[in-house]
């Protein structure tokens, strides 16, 4: 990818791995959502608490790890056939769809945003996490995501996340779109910022390289078929594939 640097530019002093076996990296999802500006298209951002041991002070899109909750759930409208098949080259289908899940359901958490729709029968779960989602009488909606990117974390960190990245539009938002949501506080200084400045924000390397991904997207136009980055590591050297 564009702009990969050294290592001392992708993390911290405080997240080397000291020696050992690469950890296992964990599925997890993102999801980028995009509103129109006056001046321009804006993301919606905020930054992980110091206390955090990944990525602390970082200003992230919303997103975290898979829960066992988001492979039980049949929301009413599912993935887009280009963006399954995409996904399911590396994982199961049930996996694909809890991935999709999860990139909804997080962004809830840390933003309180709902993201889906309200014209079908809500949806009945166990999860204690998707029941405080559902009591807003809204199912979540795959359809309308775009798979964009995937990353894994590199191996000589503690730890690892094998992550997607999704992005929609905030017209699936339901209810207020405020300008600076608030959510369970694991995402502080939530805002909704410019490409422009979201870039002058201090970063993770593999955020500023997804910036550059929404913007070309935008500006060329996509659709759910178009490929984009895989970023990864094979025999320790970073390598970029397409997904």
């Amino acid at each position: 990818m564009s702009g990969v640097g050294k290592i001392s530019q992708y993390m911290s002093q405080g997240e080397y791995r000291d020696g050992g076996r690469a950890v296992k990296p964990k599925d997890a999802a993102t999801l980028i959502l995009v509103r129109d500006g006056d001046d321009g298209p804006k993301v919606l951002m905020g930054k992980r608490a110091a206390g955090h041991k990944f990525m602390p002070n970082k200003f992230v899109f919303p997103g975290g790890k898979v829960d066992p909750g988001d492979s039980r759930l049949k929301p009413p409208h599912d993935l887009h056939p280009a963006v399954l098949k995409r996904l399911v080259k590396h994982c199961s289908e049930s996996r694909a769809r809890a991935l999709a899940m999860a990139a909804i359901r997080e962004t809830y958490e840390e933003t309180g945003l709902v993201l889906g729709e309200p014209d079908t029968p809500t949806l009945k779960t166990r999860s204690p996490q998707w029941r405080q989602f559902l009591q807003h009488d809204i199912n979540p909606r795959l359809d309308t995501l775009h798979l964009i990117a995937r990353a894994i974390t590199p191996p000589y960190r503690s730890r690892r996340f094998d992550a997607r990245f999704f992005m929609a539009n905030a017209n699936l938002i339901q209810g207020d779109v405020h300008e600076a949501p608030q959510g369970s506080g694991e995402l502080l200084g939530i805002h909704w910022v410019s490409l422009r400045d979201a870039q002058e924000l201090d970063l993770p390397h593999i955020t500023r390289s997804i910036l550059i991904e929404v913007e070309r997207r935008l500006e060329q136009g996509h659709s759910p078929e178009d490929e984009g980055p895989y970023v990864h590591f094979r025999r320790g050297k970073l390598v970029e594939d397409r997904i």
